[in-house]
């Protein structure tokens, strides 16, 4: 195993439970607060079948053909079934892949409560650093929604594509020879743009790092330390999580983040409840709520890339968050190879899933994986309710 092929099969099966042994991280402290005590109702659910692509198929057969490492499922709280495989342990920290846009995006909406920030700002207001760069005129909201003009190219098939040339800088690749910077703040200012900032939907990672940089811009603090200050400690986690960074500290906030699979199904838990743990606010409930609220220049927006994924109608990207199912609603947040977290509103269920799939996007495990989980969830909710 070496740097260049860690996530790539087969090495990536033992590297995204191991990433503090191969890439410098920043510890997310979960502080000394009690935890966040998930009650057990577990049964076994290997023999359920699910619907996944037009055919049902036994959920064991799905976990085994999706890759899966872990596997979660929580209804109204409630632990229903808890699945480990690939040597991951319950204290086990797995790489969380662009999951971790949805971590940042909720801590995003803990400064914004505070009015710290707003949505409508200038990146420039926060990040004089990038005057004069591609950066002009674009706004928060256009980070958040995906919908800035940057220029990067998000296809990992292609070493040469920005997505994977950018990992040099934030060490997760070895140094190709090429002129890049030593650090991705530095990276920011080469970026150029393909359009107009407020324009269509266009996937793009390196955006949820600059928006990293303004959260830690807003609070003077970082990210590691905002992350665990704001959410990992008040939601109650188990054990500490970690998070990547470069050769200056700086996190990888749009995918370097590592947690145990029962942190991963509190936090869905915690957005399922919409924002709130007990008696307290977590995430501001209006942030949730924006999130879930559909307007139709965001829907607009996305229409391109709901039919290309294959997502309903009417489904949109807000606030770093995949909201799959307006009307129910259904939202996940997703990173490549297999990571995500799924949260079904009107069957009070929340999955956590932990994969090694052997590509960053089969052309068919991620919509197998999203039907079969909202399929579960509908059974649950109809025999547990």
């Amino acid at each position: 195993m070496t740097l260049a092929n860690w996530q790539e099969p087969p090495y990536n099966r033992w590297a995204f439970q191991h990433v503090r042994e191969l890439i410098p991280t920043a510890r997310i402290s979960r502080g000394s607060g009690a935890v966040w005590r998930l009650p057990r109702a577990e049964r076994d659910l290997s023999r359920v079948r699910v619907r996944a692509a037009g055919r049902r198929i036994r959920l064991a057969s799905l976990l085994e053909q999706t890759y899966t490492d872990g596997f979660l499922v929580l209804h109204r709280g409630r632990i229903v079934t808890e699945h480990y495989a690939n040597g991951l342990t319950p204290d086990t920290t797995h790489l969380l892949m662009s999951v971790s846009k949805s971590v940042v995006s909720s801590v995003v909406g803990v400064l914004v409560g505070r009015g710290l920030l707003r949505p409508s700002d200038l990146v420039t207001d926060h990040l004089p650093d990038l005057r004069g760069t591609s950066f002009e005129e674009c706004t928060v909201r256009h980070l958040l929604d995906m919908r800035a003009g940057t220029r990067f190219e998000e296809d990992y098939a292609n070493l040469e594509a920005d997505v994977r040339v950018y990992e040099e800088v934030y060490l997760w690749r070895p140094r190709s020879g090429r002129r890049l910077p030593d650090d991705i703040v530095s990276y920011y200012r080469i970026l150029e743009n393909a359009g107009p900032h407020g324009g269509p939907f266009g996937y793009r990672s390196i955006l949820t790092d600059v928006l990293g940089w303004v959260a830690e811009r807003v609070s003077n603090a970082r990210l590691a330390d905002l992350i665990a200050r704001e959410l990992w400690q008040p939601m109650g986690a188990e054990f500490d999580a970690e998070i990547t960074v470069d050769a200056h500290g700086n996190a990888m906030a749009d995918g370097g983040m590592c947690c145990t699979l029962r942190d991963l199904a509190r936090f869905g838990q915690l957005m399922l409840q919409r924002g709130r743990r007990a008696r307290r606010d977590i995430v501001p409930s209006a942030w949730v709520r924006d999130t879930l609220t559909p307007d139709a220049d965001t829907v607009r927006a996305f229409a391109g890339e709901a039919r290309r994924r294959g997502l309903p109608t009417g489904s949109y990207y807000r606030n770093q968050w995949w909201v799959i199912d307006p009307s129910r609603p259904s939202f996940m947040a997703s990173g490549i190879n297999g990571q995500m977290v799924l949260v079904d509103v009107p069957t009070s269920v929340v999955i956590a899933k932990l994969s090694t799939w052997p590509e960053a996007l089969p052309p068919d495990l991620p919509g197998l994986t999203r039907s079969a989980c909202l399929d579960l969830a509908r059974q649950l909710a109809e025999e547990l309710d």
